[in-house]
């Protein structure tokens, strides 16, 4: 069974605090989204599997860890999963980037997909899947499948902040897959939309509110 994990370190909880705040402009959300994503990011690699590898060092010979096996794909869901991309490359930067794009019918709240770019090896690569905000879980939940129907079988994925029915939406939908998650918020408003949360983090990261 998947887990989900809630960050608690007191960095993630700080930064999240400020990008709340109505009177965050542009730069510093756009910033502040990537350095929440490069935290997280450090806790959801903890689990990743290590090899052993013999090396030389200016002293001596000597054995060190390195990752195992697969190397590691990022896919943000566009376009606000974009302002989490950057962040986490910090970490892991020989990850490739995937795209997947998707958009909520503002009637019906359910995803369209208008876009998918993924690695052509993809299938071979652990992948963390990244948007924001997981608010009904539909995107999420279409992104993961269209990754699945194209090979993926180690996939996780990641947002700053979610409500509780996207969280639960998420489980039934994709059980496998382990959720890690920057805030657990109290519901979403009848507009689906994460309350406290933020507002459109798409908007607010490219400065188009």
């Amino acid at each position: 069974m998947a887990k989900v994990m809630i960050m608690d370190h007191p960095l993630i909880q700080h930064k999240i605090g400020y990008i709340r705040r109505e009177d965050t402009g542009t730069k510093d959300f756009r910033q502040t989204v990537s350095e929440i994503a490069m935290l997280i990011c450090y806790e959801a690699t903890r689990d990743l599997e290590l090899t052993d590898v013999n090396i030389t060092t200016p002293i001596c010979d000597t054995t060190v860890k390195e990752l195992k096996g697969r190397k590691l794909a990022i896919v943000p869901i566009l376009r606000a999963g974009l302002g989490m991309v950057d962040g986490m490359l910090t970490l892991i930067p020989t990850a490739k980037v995937g795209h997947i794009g998707l958009y909520r019918d503002p009637e019906t709240h359910k995803p369209v997909e208008y876009y998918c770019k993924l690695p052509a090896d993809s299938a071979e690569r652990e992948v963390f899947v990244v948007d924001p905000m997981l608010a009904t879980g539909g995107s999420a939940s279409a992104a993961i499948q269209m990754l699945k129907d194209k090979g993926c079988k180690k996939i996780h994925f990641m947002c700053i902040i979610a409500a509780p029915e996207g969280v639960e939406v998420l489980k039934k939908a994709h059980p496998d897959v382990d959720i890690y998650i920057g805030a657990l918020d109290e519901k979403l408003n009848e507009n689906a939309y994460i309350v406290p949360g933020l507002g459109d983090a798409g908007d607010r990261i490219f400065g188009t509110k």
